[in-house]
């Protein structure tokens, strides 16, 4: 009944998981931390049962030395790789899912980062060769995205991502280093035949 501290726990009559089932089931697919009161009401549960099982979930994954925590972090709760477990994804990630970006990706991303919105030709043009390959692998990483078409042209316009300031460490765009003390003296006329 509505009324038990049991985690696992379903009411007369219910078919479905229980509680806790029902709990790793959500928290296994947020991306970010997801508050008591929602996943209560998502599962149409009083808070505080939902509160004691998560609890439950918690130290049961610690007591049985899981590879991942359950964690109350920023007014919400998310699984978190376990500390000692750490090094061992960073080298799957590293080592098995991404690779470094390319010399061409990491030109092409900072012509996107400082002259955005720009489409694709633009950067072809900044850089002198065809961008095309390198922007669907940054879009397809989440590092560059969409921002609507040129209203002359109808050209797709392509702007950095969210990602790409977290990845970078920025809160938004002004924090970007200047350009000026690496370019060269007479950018004015490079900026002209470019045009």
């Amino acid at each position: 009944m509505w009324g038990s501290t049991e985690p696992s726990s379903t009411s007369d009559g219910d078919e479905g998981p229980g509680l806790s089932a029902a709990l790793e089931a959500i928290l296994m697919v947020v991306d970010e931390p997801v508050s008591e009161i929602t996943l209560a009401q998502v599962l149409e549960r009083p808070t505080h049962e939902v509160v004691t099982a998560l609890r439950a979930l918690a130290a049961e994954y610690t007591e049985a030395g899981r590879g991942f925590d359950l964690r109350e972090v920023a007014g919400g709760w998310r699984y978190y790789t376990r500390p000692a477990c750490a090094p061992l994804v960073e080298r799957f990630v590293r080592d098995g899912q991404q690779t470094r970006l390319t010399q061409a990706a990491l030109e092409t991303l900072a012509v996107v980062a400082y002259r955005q919105p720009v489409s694709r030709a633009r950067v072809a043009a900044v850089r002198g060769v065809n961008s095309d390959g390198v922007m669907r692998t940054l879009v397809a990483r989440g590092l560059v995205e969409e921002a609507g078409s040129d209203p002359e042209s109808q050209a797709v316009l392509y702007r950095t991502s969210s990602y790409f300031l977290e990845r970078l460490g920025l809160r938004d765009l002004s924090e970007l280093p200047e350009l000026a003390p690496f370019l060269p003296d007479d950018v004015e006329n490079l900026e002209e035949t470019t045009k």
